[in-house]
């Protein structure tokens, strides 16, 4: 795969975006000491790179009714061949999911889920997760309180305090 040159201020707009997508290009330039032509140029091309995926509005849950998060571990029966695709499949059609990650260790799957009551997370959702073929074990955790969420990824091992642009390797995102 192709190395991707960031210099300081791809970083720093990047920075920008993570923290307030919203704000128009003049104001983002302003920041940043560039023009919002400017802005809008590196965005572009961040944007046709692929390291800018999306914009997005997010969402509180607890103001949405869905105050119960949970974190589930599934194992299943033979994680490899059609039995994972076929989970990975159906897990598609939980809107409830929101994460879903292939894990190592003693679960096969790691689930983040929200719902609006425990009933409901146990009996629509855990209940039809209990139900997909090749499911063994199904192991949840109920977040009690959120302490720390954050969708901003840390950016600080790209930077290069002398100003000096950064390689960065384009690595194949799954399908």
């Amino acid at each position: 795969m192709d190395d991707l040159l960031l210099d300081p201020l791809d970083i720093a707009l990047l920075v920008q975006l993570q923290r307030d997508s919203h704000a128009t290009n003049q104001v983002v330039g302003e920041r940043l000491g560039l023009s919002p032509s400017q802005v809008s140029r590196r965005t572009q091309r961040l944007e046709s790179l692929g390291v800018i995926r999306a914009y997005v509005a997010l969402l509180d849950p607890t103001l949405l009714s869905l105050a119960v998060r949970s974190f589930t571990h599934v194992t299943l029966a033979r994680h490899g061949g059609e039995e994972g695709a076929a989970f990975e499949r159906a897990i598609g059609e939980f809107p409830e999911v929101l994460d879903c990650y292939a894990i190592a260790g003693e679960a096969d799957y790691l689930l983040q889920i929200v719902a609006a009551s425990l009933n409901e997370l146990s009996e629509s959702v855990l209940r039809r997760l209990t139900r997909l073929p090749g499911v063994v074990s199904v192991r949840s955790s109920i977040v009690l309180n959120r302490i720390k969420a954050s969708t901003e990824l840390p950016l600080g091992h790209i930077g290069q305090p002398s100003g000096h642009q950064r390689r960065v390797r384009l690595v194949q995102r799954p399908g």
